[in-house]
């Protein structure tokens, strides 16, 4: 019995001590980096600061709205977020325009976003500031394959909100239910709000085919401003957030190194943008280093701002971590099947998946000790001799076509 006791206390203890070896701060640009920490859990701090843009250019007369960007065909599009139907093709070098497209067959109640996939460019119709109570929100898809015919392709997917219940009209700018913002990704769309309220963004999802949907809220990210617009580089999981203040102060929120699209668990980073006075309120990037923003003309009685295309560079901040994606193997989610029989075990341990196939097996001590690696002939089961092994509970790394999957095993 007593043998038994001990037992337990050792297990309970060994993956105390590994959960606090393996998780924490794991980007070095932060103020509480912790070189140990092997695994990412979001606490990452970072010291104010801000961005100078590079270079600033007009914008066409007609774009005085501006309200998103993508970067699509070596070009700059655009589009206003009045009543106007068009898409404007820009010349990223200059901001003039290269041709004009009209979306027929659909309205504008207010264009806030767009954003794109391989095969589709969606605009989102889902300005919702001026009472609050908008039951119309939707966002149109367009074929690219049908963007330069005489016939445009559009269809539309519409939702509501999963949580708002009251419909009940506001005074402008009132309301947590308006929403500048989305990305779309390999297989839904994500929805990041403009909460005049309480100034965040609540992320919700909901498919991206058409038809109708309720929009499942899926978390809240504390910016502290007006989120107005997104980029997603998905195979670099970064998300780039662009806003401002209640003051007109603009801002960069950059979310990255998250989990599948669980975009709230990774970094979170505010960058103020050098731009007082800016409604900035598109932004597009090809490789997530690089960035276009965009701003509406604005004027009151202090300043006249006019519509411009700004470039700038976040190096600084993100070359790091893009740099690390290189060697980057990704951590795998419980989602995948992997059993390790007997555990715990005396002698050796039979590894078997329906799903991955192994590459490679590294057993380490929870002190981070490597005590045996082996590669594998692409099988999804193997059996490891761990006899040598003294007394313990160990971490095993399985190293497959798929990423890498993690798990604790005791040796008797």
């Amino acid at each position: 019995m007593l043998k038994f006791v001990f037992l337990v206390c050792l297990i309970v203890l060994s993956v105390q001590q590994l959960n606090a070896q393996l998780t924490g701060c794991t980007d070095p640009l932060a103020i509480n980096y912790n070189a140990a920490a092997q695994l990412n859990d979001g606490s990452c701090s970072y010291p104010t600061t801000s961005v100078n843009v590079i270079n600033s250019l007009d914008l066409p007369a007609s774009l005085q709205e501006s309200s998103g960007l993508i970067y699509y065909n070596n070009a700059i599009w655009t589009h206003n977020d009045n009543n106007d139907l068009n898409l404007y093709q820009l010349n990223p070098n200059d901001a003039s325009l290269i041709t004009t497209q009209s979306i027929l067959n659909c309205t504008n109640t207010d264009w806030e976003e767009i954003t794109q996939d391989a095969n589709y460019i969606y605009i989102g119709d889902f300005g919702n500031n001026s009472s609050g109570n908008r039951t119309d929100l939707h966002i149109l898809r367009i074929a690219k394959n049908s963007l330069f015919t005489s016939v445009i392709s559009v269809d539309t997917i519409w939702f509501t909100y999963s949580n708002q219940t009251d419909f009940t009209a506001t005074s402008g700018n009132n309301t947590n239910f308006d929403c500048e913002a989305f990305i779309v990704s390999s297989d839904s769309i994500y929805l990041f709000t403009k909460q005049w309220l309480n100034q965040q963004s609540t992320i919700y999802v909901l498919p991206k085919i058409p038809g109708t949907y309720s929009a499942q809220l899926k978390a809240t990210i504390p910016v502290n401003g007006l989120i107005t617009g997104a980029n997603y580089q998905e195979e670099k999981r970064l998300i780039t957030l662009i806003g401002y203040s209640s003051l007109l102060q603009p801002f960069l929120y950059l979310l990255y190194d998250f989990q599948g699209t669980n975009f709230e668990s990774g970094n979170k980073r505010k960058v103020g943008l050098n731009l007082p006075f800016h409604q900035t309120e598109g932004i597009t990037s090809e490789n997530g280093i690089d960035y276009y923003v965009s701003n509406e003309h604005f004027s009151n009685a202090l300043a006249t701002i006019p519509q411009k295309l700004h470039t700038l560079n976040l190096s600084n901040f993100l070359q790091p971590y893009i740099n690390s994606l290189t060697n980057h193997i990704e951590t795998l989610n419980e989602s995948y099947n992997l059993t390790l029989t007997p555990n715990p075990t005396n002698q050796s341990i039979s590894i078997h998946s329906e799903n991955l196939t192994f590459k490679t097996f590294v057993i380490s001590t929870i002190f981070g000790k490597i005590v045996l690696q082996t590669s594998v002939n692409e099988a999804n089961e193997a059996t490891l001799n761990v006899e040598s092994l003294l007394p313990g509970t160990y971490f095993l790394s399985v190293i497959s076509n798929k990423g890498i999957l993690n798990r604790n095993f005791i040796k008797l």
